[in-house]
């Protein structure tokens, strides 16, 4: 028999800010079992209507840059205006050993942090169809001044230049759509040779106690 590891994935989603990662997650959260997102660290003031432990661990610098000198964090990363975001990691490895799947949504630095430490990590980047679009999401959100639209906008062209460091992407021009392609590609990733268990050969010692193979009977002999 074949069955998949009871580990969970660790599942790494960056894009632009406005290519629509959160929303896309959260909708993939809702829909599959065993999933759920992790909850960053940030120093940067709530947005209206942002839960603390729900959307950020919103700390101060004093705190955060503590958690730094304790290795409390699988990443961290200074962005927009010098604030610090991070990944509290010890909620996360305890998560993965239930055999539940932990997304982070995170920026690019933060990501290619995690790929120097975790090769096994799946690393998924959410792309706007278009920058013209991407310019349009930013000004409907509402949240942030004219300057740090700007900012924003002008990130993005250097953050899409670094997709070809991901496993996947997936274009966010219809969104059911790309919730389906994430989805998708996470079911693929939890059939993958290198992440399943092979019970037939775990259970070599049974099978010859039943008489059912000799002693002789190698591994290689038990796959054909």
């Amino acid at each position: 028999m074949i069955k998949e590891k009871t580990k969970g994935l660790l599942i790494v989603v960056s894009g632009p800010s406005g290519a629509g990662k959160d929303t896309i997650v959260n909708k993939v959260v809702e829909s599959m079992k065993n999933i759920k997102v992790s909850v960053s660290m940030t120093t940067r003031e709530p947005r209206e209507k942002e839960v603390e432990g729900k959307d950020y661990y919103f700390v101060t610098k004093e705190k955060f840059e503590e958690c730094i000198k304790n290795d409390e964090l699988l990443e961290y990363a200074t962005v927009h205006n010098n604030q610090y975001y991070g990944t509290p990691k010890a909620k996360i490895e305890e998560d993965i050993n239930k055999g539940i799947s932990v997304i982070l949504v995170i920026d690019i630095q933060g990501a290619l942090k995690i790929k120097e430490k975790i090769k096994e990590a799946l690393f998924i980047f959410i792309m706007p169809p278009s920058m013209e679009v991407l310019k349009e999401r930013l000004i409907a959100r509402k949240t942030e001044t004219k300057d740090k639209i700007l900012e924003r906008f002008k990130t993005a062209y250097k953050e899409i230049n670094e997709y070809k460091k991901y496993n996947y992407i997936v274009v966010n021009d219809k969104l059911d759509v790309a919730v389906d392609k994430v989805e998708s590609i996470i079911k693929a990733e939890k059939c993958r040779v290198d992440r399943i268990e092979d019970i037939y050969l775990n259970n070599k010692e049974e099978f010859i106690h039943e008489g059912l193979i000799d002693k002789e009977f190698t591994n290689e002999d038990m796959r054909l």
